[in-house]
C-alpha cells in the first residue's frame, strides 16, 4: 500500500513540475532595431551630444581667451594678480578635463533614458504574450551563450507583430 501511495506521489509530483515549465526566447536587440521609434531616439541622441560639443567648444574658447589674456598682460600684473589669473586659467583647464571625462558617460546616460520606453513597450508586448500563451520563463537571446534554441519557443516574431513592426523574411 505504501509503495502504491508513493508511486501516485511521485507522479503527480512530476507531472506538475513538467506542467509548470514552459519556456521561450527573445532577442530585444533585432525588436530594437525594427523599431521606427529608433530614429527619433538616435536624432534626439545626436543632438545631445552636438550640445555637449558646443559647450565643450564655449569652454575651451573662454580658456584661449583668458590664457591669450593672461599671457598679452603677464609683464604688467603684479605677483598676486598673476597668483590669481594662473590659478583662474589652471580651474578652467581642470573644468575643461571633466567636461571631457564625463561626456561619455552622459551621453550613455541620455542614451539608456531615451531608449528606456522602447525596450518597456518591448517589455509590455512580450509580457502579454509570455501571459496568454502561459510561459514560465523568457530569455534574451542577446548574447546569453545559449547553444540550442528551438525556433518554435522564438517569441522574437511575436512580439514584433504585436508592436505592428513589419518582419522582413530571414530573421
Amino acid at each position: 500500500m505504501k509503495k502504491i501511495i508513493i508511486s501516485i506521489l511521485v507522479f503527480a509530483v512530476s507531472f506538475q513540475l513538467s506542467a509548470q515549465s514552459k519556456t521561450g526566447t527573445v532577442d530585444t536587440e533585432f525588436i530594437l532595431s525594427k523599431m521606427p521609434e529608433l530614429t527619433k531616439v538616435q536624432e534626439d541622441l545626436k543632438a545631445y551630444n552636438k550640445k555637449l560639443e558646443d559647450e565643450l567648444k564655449v569652454k575651451v574658447e573662454g580658456y584661449q581667451a583668458k590664457l591669450n589674456e593672461y599671457q598679452t598682460n603677464v609683464a604688467s600684473l603684479t605677483e598676486p594678480m598673476k597668483k590669481t589669473k594662473q590659478e583662474e586659467i589652471i580651474g578652467l583647464e581642470n573644468d575643461i578635463a571633466k567636461f571631457r571625462q564625463n561626456g561619455s558617460q552622459l551621453v550613455q546616460i541620455q542614451q539608456n533614458k531615451l531608449l528606456q520606453p522602447l525596450y518597456g513597450k518591448i517589455g509590455k508586448a512580450l509580457e502579454e504574450i509570455a501571459k496568454a500563451e502561459s510561459y514560465t520563463q523568457v530569455f534574451t537571446i542577446t548574447n546569453s551563450g545559449l547553444a540550442y534554441i528551438d525556433p518554435n519557443y522564438d517569441l522574437t516574431k511575436k512580439v514584433m507583430t504585436k508592436l505592428g513592426i513589419k518582419i522582413e523574411e530571414g530573421k
